[in-house]
């Protein structure tokens, strides 16, 4: 485990660093000089295929390359007490934020919505957000932890929901319900904070994060309204790692295997044949 004072000088940094993300508009960012984007999503705690993510985005000798995250916490993964590891991937990356400033972005999930608003979810019997924190308290004890634990719940608050391209892709972790799109507006993910209806079931924050509506009319009626013309998102489980459940959407899945991300053209325009190979697997799973 990292040392915990200079952990939290990490996390610490890191916030500033999102907030600092050029194109950033409140809790939405326009990709700036990307030429390329790599899309992660629902790692859930998976050290192994987070590595192989990073790995495959070689962002060093890639400068002009975006990683995109998606929600890395409440994991199967354990520690002997029984407390969530997922955290570790929150550490890794605020260090690769601090790395790589204008490169490397997380998006907020549903997970870390339920985290950072104590929205209960449950698995398996099991409290989520508890075993999360206790995972948290038993790497870094009760005092430290605790302080840990608080500095993770503030990167939540301010982690952004979606981002877009300069060739019309939208990456989110989902997209709202049909009976929550007529009053979904971008304009409202430009602001810094959410009011509490909007963090609530059927608010615009929980819809955008929360839905499961892919039909093909639903998704279509998004992208207009995002003005672009490709999904990428993560949340719905997906058994090859992947699925398109419509011609305009592209689900990724890293949580167990097979898992596969998404590495597409970010600054030229895509053909529906383009969007479809996008897809990569993972191979070297932890």
């Amino acid at each position: 485990m990292p040392d915990p004072e200079k952990l939290l000088r990490t996390l610490d940094r890191a916030v500033d660093a999102v907030r600092q993300t050029p194109g950033r508009r409140g809790r939405f960012v326009q990709l700036q000089d990307a030429s390329e984007i790599l899309v992660a999503g629902d790692l859930h705690g998976h050290l192994g295929n987070f590595q192989a993510v990073y790995k495959a985005a070689d962002l060093a000798k890639n400068p002009r390359r975006h990683l995109v995250l998606q929600e890395l916490v409440h994991g199967k993964f354990a520690y002997p007490g029984g407390g969530d590891k997922s955290h570790q991937l929150l550490d890794l990356f605020a260090a690769l934020k601090l790395q790589f400033p204008g490169q490397v972005h997380m998006l907020l999930g549903n997970h870390e919505l339920a985290q950072w608003t104590n929205r209960l979810v449950m698995k398996n019997d099991k409290d989520l957000n508890t075993v999360f924190q206790e995972g948290v308290v038993e790497a870094y004890g009760a005092e430290k932890g605790t302080d840990i634990y608080h500095a993770y719940l503030q990167m939540f608050g301010i982690l952004p929901l979606a981002l877009r391209t300069a060739n019309r892709i939208f990456i989110s972790h989902s997209l709202p319900r049909e009976k929550s799109l007529d009053k979904f507006e971008l304009r409202h993910l430009e602001a810094d904070e959410f009011p509490p209806e909007d963090l609530a079931v059927g608010g615009t924050a929980y819809e955008l994060l929360w839905g499961r509506d892919t039909r093909t009319t639903t998704c279509s009626a998004f992208l207009k309204k995002v003005e672009c013309d490709w999904l990428v998102s993560g949340h719905i489980a997906c058994e090859a790692g992947f699925a398109f459940p419509n011609s305009q959407q592209l689900i990724v899945d890293c949580c167990a295997s097979p898992a596969a991300y998404a590495l597409l053209p970010a600054d030229r325009p895509i053909t529906g044949a383009e969007f479809r190979e996008g897809v990569r697997m993972i191979t070297a799973l932890g």
